[in-house]
């Protein structure tokens, strides 16, 4: 799904800045539950998924054969000085819509994680 999303135009792409806690949390599940990572967020954010890779976040409308609605790219980390700065990407939205998702898309995603992790954390 991922490749398929570089066949596709985004209606709109803009400069965003993901906060540590997120960026942070995201690699830390790479790391521990595996990449690519699939994350439903059932019941959080209608029929949405996350999928993500070191390189890309993608969120997806399962309800629709996984048609694109967000994308994070293009993280500079190479600019960041420390674990606690934010860091600089690019936002493309692929929907109509998107726009009333992005605000509550990576909260969401967060709070997914954090529970994923701590069971690893409690089996492991």
């Amino acid at each position: 799904m991922i490749r398929r999303i570089r066949d596709l135009a985004p209606l709109r792409s803009i400069p965003k800045t993901v906060d540590a806690c997120y960026y942070n949390r995201v690699r830390l599940a790479l790391k521990r539950l595996g990449n690519p990572l699939e994350v439903e967020l059932d019941g959080r954010l209608r029929q949405s998924d996350m999928l993500l890779t070191d390189r890309e976040w993608l969120c997806v409308d399962r309800a629709r054969d996984d048609l694109p609605l967000l994308a994070w790219t293009d993280f500079a980390i190479k600019e960041r000085d420390a674990l606690h700065a934010p860091v600089r990407c690019t936002l493309h939205l692929y929907h109509a819509h998107a726009g009333l998702l992005m605000g509550r898309a990576l909260p969401v995603l967060d709070r997914v994680l954090q529970q994923r992790l701590a069971k690893v954390d409690d089996t492991g």
